[in-house]
Order: structure tokens, then sequence, then C-alpha cells
């Protein structure tokens, strides 16, 4: 289904794009829409297209050596997934579902650079859009870690300001038992995003071994290439040599 310019509005990634930006990257993209638990790609599937989610929400995994399934992202509004694949264009190395029903922007690699062809400063707004959401994320994190601290703050000095009033006098054994309650909940959230940032390492890893696989044929190619050149050029010589009187130095012939 063709894209309304509209939709495109309404996404973080290409909300700088200016209109006439806009109406070109709707003439390209589609926007499909997937039932719940419906499959939008699988693993080894041909990379030739990412998505963005306009509306509902995807899951994103991969198997691990021991054949299970581990989440890697559960995009929803405004984020993207395939793209790696589909920039490299290297067979998918995770599998999406649609959680529920959902509305995603199909982007082919094309797309982006007709986009870039017609407008190269749409690239520009995209890394500013992708610049701002990776400073956004930094603020919220250290801002939720001040807040934490000053509420530890706080805690300790009005128990220590009442004295034996205070409802949880030094050392303090109602916080550390709420502290001891936070790490036993946050050990095996660290645990799973660990795993998942391994899983994202693992296939960024297997990515780059691709490409350079991939590079490595390519100037094997080229190597090839330039010695039959160099060949030819040898066997060139040697019919000029052939053919001038008493088989003549190619310097002396070029120079008389």
């Amino acid at each position: 289904m063709a894209c309304d310019p509209g939709v495109l509005k309404h996404v973080p990634l290409f909300a700088l794009l200016d209109e006439e930006e806009t109406a070109v990257l709707a003439g390209q993209v589609r926007l499909r829409t997937f039932a719940p638990r419906q499959r939008i790609y699988k693993s080894g599937d041909e990379g030739d297209k990412a998505y963005v989610v306009v509306s509902g929400r995807v899951r994103v995994t991969t198997v691990d050596e021991d054949q299970q399934d581990v989440v890697i992202d559960e995009p929803a509004h405004g984020e993207f997934f395939g793209f790696a694949s589909m920039l490299e264009q290297t067979p998918h190395q995770t599998t999406a579902i649609a959680l529920e029903e959902t509305m995603c922007l199909e982007v082919k690699r094309n797309d982006i650079a007709v986009l870039l062809q017609h407008k190269p400063l749409a690239g520009m707004d995209m890394l500013t859009v992708l610049g701002r959401q990776f400073h956004a994320s930094q603020r919220l994190v250290r801002s939720r870690i001040i807040i934490f601290f000053i509420f530890l703050s706080l805690y300790m000095g009005m128990d220590v300001a009442l004295g034996r009033a205070a409802w949880d006098p030094y050392p303090f054994i109602l916080l550390n038992l709420f502290l001891n309650m936070l790490a036993a909940v946050q050990a095996p959230v660290i645990m799973m995003s660990q795993n998942r940032q391994d899983a994202k390492d693992r296939l960024r890893g297997e990515l780059d071994y691709l490409v350079n696989r991939r590079a490595e044929s390519e100037i094997q190619g080229l190597a090839r290439k330039l010695n039959l050149l160099g060949d030819k050029m040898a066997d060139v010589e040697d019919l000029l040599r052939e053919q001038l009187p008493g088989g003549g130095d190619l310097t002396h012939a070029h120079t008389d």
C-alpha cells in the first residue's frame, strides 16, 4: 500500500524532513499491516527490506548456541528494525514477529538511495534525529541516577537528624533491606540485558565478518584482474617486439 506523506511526519526518524523530502520518500516506501503473531521476516531471509513501526509492537529474536530464542528488541512506535541487514545487503540474522496488529513502513536500500540522490541533506536530517535520540537516552539515565542518589541522601540525612525518633535509625536496616530487594530484582534484569547485548554483539561480529569476507573476495578478484591485465600487457609488448625490425627496444621505438 502506498504511503501517505502525513504518516512519515509522525515517525521520529523522518520528523525533520521537509515537505519535498517527505514526498520523495513517501513515493518510495510502502505501508504494510501485519496481524498479531504474523511473522514479518525470519532468520535467513533476504535482507533487502527494513521496517519502521508506525503503530503496534514487534518482537525481534535470534537463536543462541543452545537453540533457544533470545529476545533482542521489542520496537514500538517510531523505532526501526532490520536496517543492518538492509544496508549491508546480507540475509537477516534475526526473526521479527508482530505481537499485535502492527503497521510498519517497509523501506528498501534503494528507497534511501533515491531520497539521497534527490535530497542529499535529508541524510543529515535523519542522522540528527538519531543523535538526538541517543543524547535523550543518556540524559534520562543520568537524571534517574541523580534522583536515586538524592533520595538516598535525604533518607539517611533525615534519619540521622531525627536520632532515636527516626523510623530507620543508623545503621539503616530498612534501607539496606530495600536496597537488597532492589539488587535482587535488578540482577536478572541485568543478566537478560547482558544476554541481549551479547546477542547483538555476536550478530554485529557476524555481520562484520561477512563484510570482511566480501571485501576480501573483491580484493582477490581485483588482484586476479590486475595480474591478468599485466599478462595481457606483456603479450602486447611481446607482439610489438616481434613486429619491430630486428626485435628493437620498445623504449627507443616510442622515442623515435
